[in-house]
């Protein structure tokens, strides 16, 4: 692996695996947040790929919009960002969460559905790179 972004995709692996052991914790909300890390390491990975300084921003559908000046097969990765983007500040700052989320912290479907997403996004980056 190139190491223009190969701490990035092994940041993003760890995250999943986070995301998994805070899942069987019952740790929802947190789980939500590193399915999240995960999907914007791994966007970011792909960035980096390109000669482009991976941006500190944390909205995946701005990375993803980065994405698509190279490569417009990231468009299928469209619902899992914007899905993805709620979790990064509510599940982050406790004075947040009150009306960010519609329904309040994630649930256990929440979190599943995330963390199916950030593995979706991370399996994507890395087939695109191999």
């Amino acid at each position: 692996m190139n190491n223009r972004y190969s701490h990035f995709l092994l940041f993003a692996q760890e995250d999943l695996k986070s995301a998994e052991v805070l899942f069987k914790e019952e740790i929802f909300n947190q789980a939500c947040f590193h399915s999240q890390q995960a999907a914007e390491k791994s966007l970011k990975a792909f960035i980096k790929t390109r000669k482009r300084t991976a941006p500190k921003i944390h909205n995946l559908s701005e990375l993803l919009n980065i994405c698509l000046e190279y490569e417009l097969s990231f468009k299928n990765l469209t619902d899992y960002c914007r899905y993805l983007d709620r979790f990064y500040i509510s599940t982050r700052y406790p004075e947040t969460f009150v009306g960010s989320i519609p329904e309040g912290l994630p649930i256990k479907t929440d979190a599943k559905k995330a963390i199916e997403y950030a593995e979706n996004i991370y399996c994507f980056v890395k087939e695109i790179l191999s």
